[in-house]
């Protein structure tokens, strides 16, 4: 059997250079993109904190109308920023190989 000449090291580098790969006519739409994934999957904590809450009984009619406008307007917003930035919500969900993808698909309306 004939042994790689690539050292382990080598073959790491080239993986982490191909990954690392920028365009720059892209970079600011990447950078958009990645902190939008991040306010995305924040929002999405929030929301499910907030219907724990609301199902536990931990909060008044008030604060459960005010926590559920508050997280319709930010959905709203982050989907008014999505098309001002040529985005989808699917574009948001990275996929990180074998753990699946990120965002659940049935919170980012998919």
């Amino acid at each position: 059997m004939k042994e790689s000449t690539m050292s382990p090291t080598t073959a790491a580098g080239s993986s982490v250079t191909r990954r690392l790969a920028t365009d720059p006519d892209t970079v600011e739409r990447d950078l958009i993109k990645l902190v939008l994934t991040i306010v995305e999957l924040l929002r999405q904590l929030m929301e499910r904190t907030a219907v724990h809450r609301v199902d536990q009984g931990d909060l008044g009619e008030d604060e459960e109308e005010r926590i559920g406008m508050t997280l319709m307007i930010l959905h709203e917003r982050m989907e008014e920023l999505c098309e001002r930035y040529g985005l989808s919500m699917d574009d948001l969900n990275l996929d990180l190989g074998p753990l699946g993808s990120l965002l659940p698909r049935d919170s980012i309306g998919l």
